[in-house]
């Protein structure tokens, strides 16, 4: 049996594991975490995607538990600014586009929309724009059919999400893994704070048990690598080669701040920014009293001295004595993140740009699969194979869809801006933005495998980037008649004045919390 779990690693990815982990199996299965007080985390993946409200869920814990402690603040959207062209901005919004005929609100705007496609068949943008919460002050969310009524006594996995939760969270995740440690610690997870100075292996090449320099040899079953882009155990002991994105994504490098804020003069953003720049872009994270920000770029068409001096000039008189955060990223998966008897979750196991908030879904989507596809004393190759398959394919689907955004981005000014419309895609990617020239993406042509993403995302970004919209609307509709379209848009104006009239600011619903 596999009876005992050995997490080198902390952050973020090592403690969401070691709690996941205890909340599936409780005492049944002994899960020990080392980490090195030497190694700080990278620390910087503060926005996340509407699924992450299932970590938390079965972990049990209810929001004014944890955000409070974690600096919290709700995300509804990510705001694109200067994608399409300086000065303009979208909203890609966590919510599903309403039908009208059998055709969806996109298809219907190409008709007979007029100028902004995400405020006129949305509700989100109108929210965020007023920097509204999702909740009103009594804790109801704003739209209650999308809700799972708040039990808190339903564990929940990303399979179970049929419909689109219409927020995520944006945190300090260096708060965040702190506040789990002391979760983990209280539920029986054994934590040790120390260097692992060898990892020794078997006949087999399997990890037999690691060498540490305070606390001696330390055993497992089964181990996993949180170790960040070292990939400690994955990389560098097992010599699981690491398959670069690199030549499909442009940027490897990022230089981050972290900014204090004024939430009760300024109010919360509930939405993430990613602004485009001149060789790359800059996110803008908004905390409860500080914004963690950072300019992500390709080390190609820019240095790390100009980088920084951009993003200070982004930032303005607020980040002259704020430290920067130089980060090089390893852009890119493993080809199996499962080896013999390990695991990598994390940065270790595979990651792409931040430009979606994906990184805190990557720990979170293979923590559950591995709760899925836990061994026992067999280590059945085909259940690794699957696992193995299953990460593989939501990483490059997360790519491709990256990929989109630079393919279709009408932005096209610069040296860097250029050269992303002649990189190369990946395979099925240009086959996609054919069928997508005659008409928006569906169920039938967006990428087929589970990766976090549905066809209403592609509708929203190819809308709001501009660079690669259908010919013409779909011919079907000129044989239907315009007025069940015509109500929706009515009725989302309509809801979206109702919305912003009701709701609290996000400022007020957390100060109440």
């Amino acid at each position: 049996m596999v009876r005992d779990v050995v997490i080198v690693g902390g952050g973020t990815a090592g403690w969401m594991t070691a709690t996941y982990l205890r909340a599936a199996f409780g005492d049944r299965l002994g899960v020990t975490l080392v980490e090195s007080r030497a190694v700080p985390p990278i620390g910087v993946g503060e926005a996340t995607f509407s699924t992450i409200r299932h970590f938390f869920d079965y972990l049990g814990l209810a929001e004014h538990e944890w955000m409070p402690e974690c600096n919290a603040t709700y995300k509804l959207a990510i705001r694109f600014e200067n994608w399409r062209e300086p000065g303009r901005y979208f909203y890609h919004p966590f919510e599903r586009l309403r039908l009208a005929d059998g055709f969806t609100m996109a298809d219907w705007w190409l008709k007979i929309g007029s100028d902004r496609f995400d405020r006129e068949c949305l509700v989100v943008p109108a929210i965020c724009e007023a920097k509204r919460a999702p909740k009103n002050l009594s804790g109801e969310l704003f739209e209650v059919s999308l809700h799972d009524g708040g039990d808190r006594h339903r564990r929940t996995t990303m399979s179970e999400q049929d419909t689109q939760f219409p927020y995520a969270y944006q945190f300090d995740a260096s708060l965040l893994a702190k506040f789990l440690t002391g979760y983990g610690v209280q539920r029986g997870v054994k934590h040790i704070r120390d260097d692992v100075v060898d990892v020794k292996q078997d006949e087999r090449g399997w990890i037999s048990h690691l060498v540490t320099a305070e606390h001696g040899e330390l055993a497992g079953d089964l181990y996993i690598d949180c170790t960040g882009f070292r990939g400690m155990l994955i990389n560098q002991v097992l010599g699981e080669p690491f398959e670069s994105y690199q030549q499909y994504l442009p940027n490897d490098r990022a230089v981050a701040l972290r900014v204090a804020a004024d939430p009760e003069r300024d109010g919360i953003r509930p939405y993430t920014t990613a602004t485009a720049m001149e060789s790359g872009w800059i996110w803008t994270i908004p905390l409860f009293h500080r914004n963690g920000t950072g300019y992500v770029y390709a080390e190609d068409f820019c240095s790390a001295e100009e980088a920084e001096r951009t993003i200070r000039r982004f930032v303005g008189p607020a980040a002259d004595d704020v430290e920067a955060n130089h980060i090089r990223m390893r852009v890119g998966r493993n080809r199996n993140s499962w080896v013999h008897n390990c695991v990598a979750i994390g940065l270790s196991s595979g990651f792409v740009e931040p430009l979606e908030s994906t990184g805190i879904f990557f720990i979170h989507h293979g923590i559950e699969q591995l709760v899925k596809h836990f061994p026992d004393e067999s280590w059945d190759p085909t259940l690794i194979r699957a696992y193995n398959r299953t990460i593989n394919r939501c990483l490059d689907g997360v790519r491709d869809f990256l990929v989109v955004h630079y393919r279709c981005a009408a932005r096209a000014d610069t040296p860097y801006w250029k050269a992303t419309k002649e990189r190369p895609v990946p395979d099925g990617v240009a086959e996609r933005l054919e069928v997508w020239s005659t008409r928006l993406p569906d169920e039938t042509s967006v990428y087929p495998y589970y990766h976090g993403f549905e066809p209403y995302s592609y509708n929203v970004m190819l809308l709001g980037l501009g660079g690669h919209l259908p010919r013409a609307p779909k011919a079907a509709l000129s044989f239907l008649d315009e007025a069940a379209a015509r109500r929706q848009l009515a009725a989302v104006a309509r809801q979206s004045r109702e919305l912003v009239a009701s709701l609290p600011s996000q400022y007020d619903y957390l100060a109440s919390m």
